[in-house]
């Protein structure tokens, strides 16, 4: 067994889903959402798991949270094992799924934070006091004792996240938490987290945003394709790509012309994606200086336009590209 406050060993999930052949017809197809993932969170840590739509975060965090059964492997959580003893581990996790489908939309807000309070147990003086504390954290004292109905999109993410503290568990799982919010909201509840981690929570934390994760995790594991393909922190990943440089190009550049880039000696990985109406090329490669007046030529040969050329600083998503080729904008969900 693995040390630590999250184990995780080789866990794996499969669906069994239907794909339509013809009009009557239909044939079935396993779809391998988790391929073996092993992890290791320690205590006290805000540890990411990072990629893009599809990747496997939301089934990986369904599995902890016991939610979904998973095919093999074995999990341990605050000292529980998964599957053996489930009800202390949900006793025990405080958990934030995306969306806003778990809160009663009839119910005002504190409704909802005592109602969920009482499905851990805690007593109505406990639960009041709890839900009242959460109301003043997060700031949403105007809304509380109105129905959710009437919340926006972004009042229901910080509503989901409050009821994911109610019970003060030392385990925070949060799915996706600033999807919907506009930036002064998401930047308030990265602020919450960092406050809560400090006073000794442990954080589980999914996103597809690098920035974020570069700002507000101690670990980070990219995963993609249901597989672990990088584990460590964020300047250890970035050092992966220390020999690498990252040159940035913003025009109207075609996939044919990416391609061409791709097949330059010295170029690891090139990708491309929608920026502010253009297109972004973004290529990894060995000394940027010498590659960049055939990475140009290439591209004019190909009647690329090129606006903007940037070498830049290596970031979470550029060791992302390297390791997949593709940018997080891709989605890489079965369809």
């Amino acid at each position: 067994m693995m040390q630590g406050q999250v184990a995780i060993e080789k866990l794996t999930k499969t669906y069994v889903v239907k794909q339509r052949k013809g009009l009557f017809k239909a044939e079935k197809k396993n779809v391998e959402a988790l391929k073996g993932v092993s992890l290791e969170i320690r205590p006290g840590e805000v540890f990411g798991l990072l990629g893009p739509n599809g990747a496997g975060k939301t089934t990986l965090i369904k599995c902890l949270t016991t939610l979904l059964l998973p095919t093999s492997g074995r999990v341990w959580i605050n000292g529980y094992e998964l599957t053996k003893q489930d009800n202390a581990i949900r006793a025990t996790v405080g958990c934030m799924l995306m969306g806003e489908r778990g809160l009663y939309w009839k119910l005002t807000g504190r409704e909802n934070l005592v109602f969920f309070g009482a499905l851990y147990h805690l007593s109505p003086t406990e639960r009041k006091k709890r839900a009242d504390a959460i109301i003043a954290k997060l700031d949403l004292v105007e809304i509380a004792d109105r129905s959710v109905e009437t919340y926006s999109s972004g009042q229901k993410m910080k509503l989901a996240f409050a009821k994911a503290l109610i019970n003060d568990a030392p385990l925070l799982i949060l799915d996706e938490p600033t999807n919907t919010l506009d930036v002064p909201s998401a930047r308030e509840l990265r602020a919450v987290v960092r406050e809560l981690n400090t006073e000794g929570k442990t954080v589980i934390y999914t996103t597809h945003i690098m920035s974020e994760a570069e700002t507000l995790c101690d670990h980070v594991a990219i995963v993609d394709r249901g597989e672990v393909l990088a584990l460590g922190t964020v300047s250890e990943l970035k050092t992966s790509l220390q020999r690498d440089a990252v040159i940035r190009i913003e025009g109207v550049i075609s996939s044919k012309a990416a391609q061409a880039v791709q097949s330059l000696p010295g170029v690891s990985r090139a990708a491309i994606t929608a920026v502010n109406g253009h297109t972004q090329l973004t290529v990894v490669a060995e000394g940027h200086q010498t590659l960049l007046p055939q990475l140009i030529q290439t591209l004019t040969a190909h009647n690329a336009v090129m606006q903007k050329i940037t070498p830049e600083e290596v970031t979470l998503e550029d060791v992302f590209i390297a390791r997949t080729g593709r940018t997080l904008a891709d989605d890489t969900r079965v369809k």
